[in-house]
């Protein structure tokens, strides 16, 4: 951290106060001596006067603002008003603007935020600098153009407070999806509260999200607090967010907008502080067509929407994605397996993955534990999966009046695949395609308007 100031006595008292917090501190008495310190320092706050000899704080604002990797500023002056505070914090760039003579709660309060908001920027820079030399962030792993584009929307959502949906089939990892959210945002000190509603029982879903008074209802003997309560200053995912009974949606609903609940069998309400994350391995238009889920709940959670794709759509990370569960269950197990044969990649390489990444971590950490050491080969692969991949074969070459389709692919999936290339072969002649296809133009039409629905929200 670097103090300026030309008053050496209050310099060295704010400096002094600083380092009590548990600060490492530099001094400057002007401008021109910061900015030689800058030159071999590189602090994570700056603390700055105004008025000062040779090289003033408002050129040294510009001069770090020129410069491109400005740490936060607090300006300190006793010339204090609204103009100068507003050119200050608003034009030059600076993160506050204090009057003199100086709160020193005040102060210590800003530097911990300013702070704060310094180490998150360099996290979020090693984070980029992961990704492109690694491609990981976190616990996942992905160089592939798909993964790379989930990674930079994690990276893009994180630092605010906006309600995330998270699609995508189960296994794919939604929940550690989720988790990254929470711990490169603001709130990583907070608690991370993950709910699978699937897997409340209808009629305590209320309670659980919500919490409940005592004697609100049979077996309630005590005071209970609810996931919003218990994820108070924290994050908050519902998994499986479409089997969540209506009414409770409804007052789901209730809560996002007015950041307050009511336990069950409760009479006050409670202001919580909780960002929300929703996930769902199911199609958000058909849930909202059929009526499962609320349409103007699901408008209030998809402000923000990451799609994720299945492991099918990425093969180019199978072995990126194998040497890191390869790693992990070699800890968890105290194996020694140093990696898989080509012939081994090649089978990986092969199948359908219907169960995506949970399902190749299956695979490979039983073939970790029956190796022991080495390198896993065929026959430490599980016989069902060896027999599964032994059976496939490649598909036939494509031209133009044929379509390849990966194995696993829906019947929906493949239906669609088949009115597009009719279409394109029709050139767009609605009546001429659903004639080749032996379906009513009204059945035609139906499924293109069931498609583009679909692909609006998925967007």
């Amino acid at each position: 951290m670097l103090v300026v100031d030309d008053d050496r006595s209050l310099r060295e008292s704010v400096a002094s106060n600083i380092k009590s917090w548990g600060f490492n501190v530099e001094q400057a008495s002007d401008g021109q001596e910061a900015l030689q310190k800058l030159e071999t320092f590189a602090p994570h706050l700056v603390v700055t006067d105004l008025m000062m000899p040779r090289v003033d704080g408002f050129d040294l604002l510009r001069e770090l603002k020129a410069r491109g990797a400005c740490p936060p500023v607090i300006v300190l002056s006793a010339f204090g008003n609204v103009e100068i505070a507003t050119q200050t914090v608003h034009e030059l760039g600076a993160f506050w603007f204090l009057d003199k003579p100086v709160r020193l709660s005040a102060l210590r309060c800003l530097i911990e935020r300013a702070a704060a908001q310094s180490r998150m920027v360099e996290e979020a820079d090693r984070l980029r600098r992961q990704l492109a030399y690694q491609g990981t962030l976190g616990n996942m792993v992905g160089s592939s153009p798909e993964m790379q584009k989930v990674f930079s929307q994690i990276l893009q959502v994180a630092h605010s407070s906006v309600c995330v949906l998270i699609t995508g089939e189960s296994g794919t990892g939604k929940e550690m999806v989720a988790r990254a959210i929470h711990e490169l945002s603001p709130r990583r000190a907070g608690p991370f509260i993950a709910v699978n509603c699937a897997a409340l029982p209808e009629n305590l879903v209320e309670s659980e999200l919500f919490g409940h008074e005592k004697g609100a209802f049979t077996d309630a003997a005590i005071r209970r607090q609810g996931c919003f309560e218990l994820a108070e200053g924290g994050t908050l995912l519902l998994d499986e967010l479409g089997e969540m009974p209506k009414a409770a949606q409804a007052k789901l609903l209730r809560v996002l907008e007015d950041s307050r609940v009511r336990r069950v069998g409760g009479k006050e309400e409670i202001t919580v502080d909780v960002r929300l994350i929703a996930a769902t391995n199911r199609s958000t238009a058909e849930m909202v067509r059929n009526g499962t889920l609320r349409e103007d709940l699901f408008y209030r959670l998809d402000v923000f929407h990451i799609q994720l794709p299945p492991l099918r759509e990425r093969l180019a990370d199978v072995r990126q994605l194998a040497e890191s569960i390869i790693s992990d269950v070699n800890k968890k197990h105290n194996c020694t397996v140093t990696g898989l044969d080509d012939a081994v990649l090649e089978r990986l390489n092969r199948h359908a993955w219907p169960g995506n990444v949970r399902e190749l971590r299956n695979v490979l950490e039983r073939a970790v534990i029956i190796a022991g050491d080495g390198m896993i080969a065929i026959k430490h692969l599980a016989p069902d999966f060896r027999k599964m991949t032994a059976e496939w074969s490649p598909p036939l070459p494509c031209g133009p009046d044929s379509i390849k389709l990966p194995v696993g692919s829906t019947v929906e999936q493949v239906e669609n695949a088949l009115i597009r290339m009719t279409l394109d072969h029709t050139r767009n002649n609605k009546t001429r395609a659903a004639e080749i296809l032996g379906i009513s133009s009204k059945t035609l039409f139906t499924r293109l308007k069931e498609d583009e629905e679909l692909a609006k929200a998925s967007e």
